[in-house]
């Protein structure tokens, strides 16, 4: 069958050698012609197959293995077996050149069952992100070690095609130089082991907020893959972190800020302490005009009076006995002002304290909880807070530190002058 044209050639009186080439030719652009016709052929049934099973079930699986080009691969599987079969007839009358293409078609076939399996697992990984349980999971990963693991073996059938070595002679061979391959992929190691962890103790998931100072990262994850992890910044940057890095150093996920029912607010501001003092008779009377502590007031200098009385303390003097101070009064008004907020979970903790004193004033620190975990919502509500709580702290007699600036300075010169 392989010399049928040659023979015609021949007989036509055309030489042996040019009847040969020409058969091959010819025979070799015949079957080419054969096999794409076939290719596009089946692709369009498959397709068609494909899109009228679609058209019929719920899931949304087999339109991903469309948009994934598995059918387009596929369609390729048979048209590379006929040709498989016919080029050796084809070429009997050339072994080295038989031998050649054949070994290439045989590698083509491998580059293929890879692309097959590519398209697979990008279908089954686009499918999984749609599913709620693992959408947020690190697939990216799991799949790119698959196909990892698929082109090296691909990678090393190739190479003892080509050589002629069988599969597990040069596999043994190769393993000689593992010191050199745990290097080279010494990242992709690192990453996967870390993707396995990360996955396991549930440390991040696609869509959670972290922030990762060593390398600049401050936004929301948006992929986790075998080698990096991406985070789009709230200056809409693109940070990416080394998947190794999630767990070799330290970062902050705010996941737990956004599954709780409050965001924290731990803010201070610093008290003069030279403006810190005991409340007189008067200066109580005043402060009962404040509504948010008036009945407090009452209540507390009652108490401070019975006390007093008991103890027989000399009150011309109002370190002795008990007394109520400013920054006292002050605390206690910013801690219910802050339980009336409208803004604030009354569910949580709220606090306000008093730090360690420093060579810039007596810190009082709030420490609450928004209802509103929306980041512009949350800076205006403690905005809101400091706005009041700062206006307030004159109405006490007190004074809030701050450093000399330029007018302070000129101020001090025109007293001296």
């Amino acid at each position: 069958m392989e010399h049928i044209l040659y023979d015609y050639l021949v007989e036509s009186g055309m030489s042996v050698k040019t009847a040969l080439y020409f058969n091959v030719i010819v025979l070799i652009f015949v079957l080419l012609i054969v096999a794409v016709a076939m290719s596009w052929i089946i692709k369009k049934i498959i397709i068609n197959l494909f899109s009228k099973f679609a058209s019929k079930t719920r899931t949304n699986f087999d339109d991903l293995l469309v948009r994934n080009k598995l059918p387009h691969n596929i369609a390729h599987v048979i048209p590379l077996i006929i040709v498989l079969e016919f080029i050796p007839i084809i070429l009997v009358d050339f072994p080295y050149v038989q031998n050649l293409v054949v070994k290439s078609l045989q590698v083509f076939t491998i580059i293929l069952i890879l692309w097959i399996a590519r398209s697979l697992l990008n279908t089954l990984k686009d499918y999984f992100k749609t599913l709620p349980p693992l959408k947020d999971k690190p697939i990216d990963s799991y799949t790119q070690v698959v196909m990892i693991v698929a082109w090296v073996i691909g990678i090393l059938s190739a190479f003892a095609i080509m050589t002629g070595v069988e599969f597990i002679k040069f596999l043994t061979t190769l393993g000689a130089a593992s010191a050199v391959i745990i290097l080279v992929f010494r990242d992709t190691i690192l990453g996967f082991v870390a993707s396995i962890q990360v996955s396991i103790n549930d440390m991040v998931r696609i869509g959670d907020w972290i922030t990762f100072e060593k390398y600049g990262a401050d936004g929301d994850v948006t992929e986790i893959n075998l080698s990096t992890v991406k985070v789009q910044n709230f200056d809409k940057t693109i940070t990416t972190i080394p998947t190794y890095a999630l767990i070799s150093d330290s970062f902050k996920n705010w996941r737990g800020m956004e599954n709780s029912d409050g965001r924290r607010i731990k803010r201070s501001l610093s008290i003069k302490l030279d403006s810190i003092s005991y409340l007189s008779q008067d200066e109580v009377t005043k402060l009962k005009e404040i509504n948010l502590i008036s009945a407090y007031l009452e209540t507390r200098q009652n108490d401070i009076e019975s006390f007093n009385k008991h103890q027989y303390s000399n009150k011309e003097l109002l370190i002795n006995g008990r007394n109520l101070t400013n920054i006292g009064v002050f605390r206690k008004y910013v801690e219910t002002y802050i339980e009336n907020h409208s803004a604030t979970n009354k569910d949580m903790m709220i606090m306000v304290r008093q730090l360690a004193p420093t060579s810039e004033g007596l810190p009082i620190e709030i420490y609450a909880f928004s209802s509103d975990k929306r980041w512009e919502n949350y800076e205006y509500i403690m905005a809101d807070i400091f706005d009041h709580v700062i206006a307030a702290v004159p109405y006490f007699n007190l004074e809030i530190f701050e450093l000399p600036s330029n007018s302070s300075f000129k101020d001090l010169k025109s007293v001296m002058v």
